[in-house]
Order: structure tokens, then sequence, then C-alpha cells
């Protein structure tokens, strides 16, 4: 199912439907006999709680007060059934004959829930109290789901001051239930099995380290958990292995003039410069505009400046919700400016400047590239987009497919534009941000692309049509798909090997771009309609 309506991303319905999304593809993954089933129905049992709780707080009563208050009782009912088997599979061992009967029940009871929901109720209730609203109820939605208890419990009553004061008593006890037995460890994790070991291994790892899943935390506290980077130290740290940073030859922080004041900007160079300048690549990190900084993103640009020869900066550009869409854009566009001015006395050779970044950082890479178009300067020798974000649509097969994935989840997603959009929402369809409707003449004359996707990401499917489109352009585009991986998983070679592989790839292009490739690969790394697919 899926609404037949346009929403935003904080809207009541919108995130709705992202959790809806969520638990039915646990539910395939479950009926195709993949994945560790204890876990995923851990996960939906987690997930259904929190759901159950929060339109029990806000969208139940939103019904009953446009009328429909026979809805919201056939709302509440069907949760109690539902909450009931989520108890019993929380007590049952997965393959006995108790549990499968149970998950069974709860699939088709979620599934019928959904489609009453999706059809006629989220409908409804958007018709009776407009957009506007529909915003404003999703806050409260979300704050419903942080606030509720981390299992089903049926015999709490649906509604009144009773409900309130067993629902605190059942939220304390969850906690440290999940605690002792160790389901809060798995929360945001991968349970499909459908990663590599290695990649497992590195998403286990983190979902032991967070507090919770991101899109169930407020912004502040998600800007204190520990990032895929983390995880890796730590992996590092386990296994006994060196921790020290790729060696490069400096790594200092520079400000540099920007839109909104001083803009700080790493700035990499190889180890052993000197005499004639060098190329340059300007890296711009991801985290959705709202999260994580230069430090998360180190081991990208050193693995760049090992494999290239070239000097490597990365902006360090305003964060939303503070600061809104175009600031981080602006920042960006800014620093290459600057860049191509300055490179020379940074040793690098102003002719040969590359652009790239990872997530959002891949978007605002490409938007710069199009605003340097636009605008008739000198664009970039070459880019390189990894995971990248290209539309604010929920665009493709991907985003249905890698709806459970992590680090990047559907509602991860939403949850991340809602605040880099806050108050700006017209802007998602900017076309600085919404990149897929550009047209071929928009496209056409970009420089040499390499786009980098992985196939447990939402945001593949628009990664290869990016691809496809400034293909059609003219533009000499190719497309790499790395197999068993997730989101954010580039600058991991530390603990992955697909990291590095995709790392060699990167410096390749890069190095062919900056006249150091063989005339051989130079015709190999012309356009494929088809991405090229890596384990």
């Amino acid at each position: 199912m899926t609404l037949p309506y346009a929403t935003m991303p904080g809207d009541l319905d919108h995130l709705i439907a992202d959790d809806h999304v969520v638990v039915d593809r646990l539910f395939e993954h479950l009926e195709a006999g993949r994945g560790d089933r204890r876990m995923l129905v851990d996960q939906v049992s987690y997930g259904r709680a929190l759901h159950a709780h929060a339109e029990e707080e806000v969208l139940y009563p939103a019904l009953a007060e446009i009328g429909a208050a026979a809805d919201a009782e056939e709302g509440r009912a069907e949760h109690q059934a539902l909450k009931r088997l989520l108890v019993l599979l929380d007590h049952a061992d997965p393959g006995s004959r108790e549990f499968e009967r149970a998950l069974n029940k709860l699939i088709g009871g979620v599934r019928h829930h959904i489609e009453k929901e999706e059809r006629e109720f989220l409908p409804a209730l958007r018709r009776a109290v407009g957009a506007e609203e529909m915003g404003r109820l999703g806050e409260r939605y979300l704050a419903a789901k942080r606030s509720g208890p981390a299992r089903s419990h049926p015999t709490v009553p649906p509604t009144g001051r009773r409900r309130r004061l067993m629902h605190v008593a059942a939220g304390f006890m969850d906690k440290v239930r999940d605690r002792v037995s160790g389901r809060s460890n798995v929360l945001s994790t991968d349970a499909s099995w459908l990663l590599d070991t290695q990649a497992q291994r590195i998403l286990d790892t983190w979902s032991r380290l967070v507090l919770a899943p991101y899109e169930l935390l407020t912004l502040e506290q998600a800007r204190q958990q520990p990032s895929l980077a983390d995880a890796a130290m730590e992996i590092l740290q386990q296994d006994g292995r060196p921790t020290d940073p790729e060696e490069v030859g400096s790594a200092a922080d520079i400000t540099v003039p920007g839109p909104g004041g001083d803009l700080v900007v790493r700035v990499y160079k190889p180890l052993g410069q000197a005499g004639d300048p060098v190329p340059v690549v300007m890296w711009v990190h991801g985290g959705g505009w709202i999260l994580f900084t230069n430090d998360d993103y180190d081991a990208s640009c050193r693995a760049l400046v090992t494999r290239t020869g070239a000097i490597v900066v990365s902006p360090e550009y305003r964060k939303a919700p503070e600061y809104v869409f175009p600031a981080a854009h602006e920042d960006v566009l800014a620093t290459y400016r600057w860049l191509r001015t300055n490179a020379t006395g940074l040793g690098g050779d102003p002719s040969r400047i590359a652009i790239g970044g990872e997530g959002v950082g891949a978007n605002m890479a490409a938007a710069t590239c199009g605003q340097l178009k636009q605008a008739s300067e000198p664009l970039p020798v070459a880019q390189v987009l990894v995971c990248p974000l290209t539309t604010t649509a929920q665009y493709g097969a991907s985003m249905r497919d890698a709806a459970d994935a992590r680090p990047l989840n559907r509602p991860l997603l939403s949850w991340m534009m809602m605040h880099a959009f806050r108050g700006v929402t017209d802007s998602l369809k900017d076309p600085r941000v919404d990149l897929l409707p550009l047209s071929a003449q928009g496209l056409a004359g970009l420089p040499p692309t390499l786009i980098v996707t992985t196939d447990r990401d939402v945001l593949q499917s628009q990664g290869d049509e990016w691809c496809a489109r400034l293909e059609a352009a003219g533009v000499r585009a190719t497309s790499v798909r790395y197999g068993a991986v997730m989101h954010d998983f580039f600058g991991l070679a530390a603990v992955l090997d697909k990291a590095a592989q995709a790392q060699e790839e990167v410096a390749l292009h890069l190095r062919q771009a900056f006249g150091e490739a063989s005339a051989a690969h130079a015709v190999d790394g012309g356009p494929m309609r088809k991405p090229k697919v890596i384990g």
C-alpha cells in the first residue's frame, strides 16, 4: 500500500505510512525464510508497540474529533488483538507451532490494519484537518513514539489517566527487560541476512552502541550518538588491530569566508608533497544535512589522499535546523569557488580540481556542478557521488526494498528531511536539492561522473536513475553497485573489504580525470547503461 496523495516528510500520514512499509518488509523477510527470526520479530514487536501507542495517543483522538469515533474504536480494538499476538511471540520460540501460528495471524492482521488506515482513516483525517495540521500531528506522533513502552501491553486501558500511569510503569520495566535480555542491542541493526559478514558485524556493533534507532530520538540525542566510524573503531579494538588513522602528510582545519560567516574547512595533504602542484579533491561529508562532522568522515578523506596523491579539502557546512536550506548548499558552493582561487596557495593545481561526496554530501556536490554550469563558471574535471540523494521524493523500488535497512531506513530519511527543511518545505522541490527533474539540457556538459551505490540502501534507485539521466544527456557517467553492504559504507575500509574496493574504484576514476590513468582504462571507463555490480 502507498498513500494515494502527496505528503510532506513530517506529516502524520507520511510517518505512519513509513512505519507500514518497514513492518511489511520485515514480514516479507520472515515469509521468505531469510534473516534471524527472533531478531526480526523483536524488531517487529518493538516497532508495533511504539506505533500502536503513538496512534492511540494521536491518530485516534484526532479521528474522534472529526466525527470518526467509530473508526477510532475500530482501530483500538484491532490494536488490542495485535498486541496479544505480540505478547505470544515475545514468549514463544521461533519455529515452534505456537510462534508460527501467532506470526501468521499477526501478519494478516497488521496488513488488514494498514490497508484500512491508508485507504480510509488517514485520507479522511487529511481532508478534515488540512496539511498544516497533519504536520503538527506528525510532531506529536513522533513525541508519543519516544515516550511509549517498548513492548505491547494489551491489559493497559486504551484511554484515560490509568492508561498513562500504567504505561509509565510498563515503559520502565520494558527498558529493564530489554537491557537484561539483550533485545535492545538488536533494534538498530539489519536483521535480514542480506549483508555480508563484515557489513553485518559493523551494524551489529553499531546497534549495541547507540541509544535507540535514530528516528526515535530527539535531534539533540541523535547528535550525541556514535556513528559507523565509531563502530569500526570498536571492531579494530576488539580484534587487537591498530586504530591509528591512515597516515597522510598533514590534516589541518582552516577558515575561509562563507555566505554566513567564516567556514571551517579541513585540508588533507599527501605525504612527501613537494615541487609541482598536485590535483585537488573537494569532498563533502554526509549526515542528512543535520548530523555528523568531518571527524565522522575523516577516513574517507584520508583514503582519497593516499590513493590519488591529491590534496583533499572538506568543508564543515552549516547544519539544519539551525540553518535551513539552502545554507549548506551555499557553503559548499562558496568553498568550491574559494578553492578555485586559492588552490595554488595550498600546493594544488587549480586546473585539476574534482568534487565528490557521500549521501547528502553527494547531493551538494552534484548541485554545485549544476550551479557552476548555470553561471558559466569552470567545472570540476570529475565528480564522484557515493550513495547519493538525488531527489527528495520517495523514489524507486529501493525505497521499499530497503525500507528496513540500516543505518539509513525510510523513517530515518523522513526524519532527517523533516528537520532539514523545517519551515521551508517548499524547498523540497528546489532544483538544487531535487535533481532528478532537471532537463537533459541542464545536465549536458557536466563532468565525467562516477556513481557508487549499494543494494541495501533506500537511495539506490535514485542513484541509478541519476546515472541514466546523465548518460542520456551525453555525460560520461558510470555506475558501480556494491552488493551486500549498506549506506554510508565508503569510509569503513579498515573493517570492510568492499569499502576498500570502492575507494580504489573512486581513486581510479579521479586519477583518470587527472590524466594519470592509462589510455586503456579511459576507454573502459565510458558510459554503462547498467551498473556494474560487485559482490
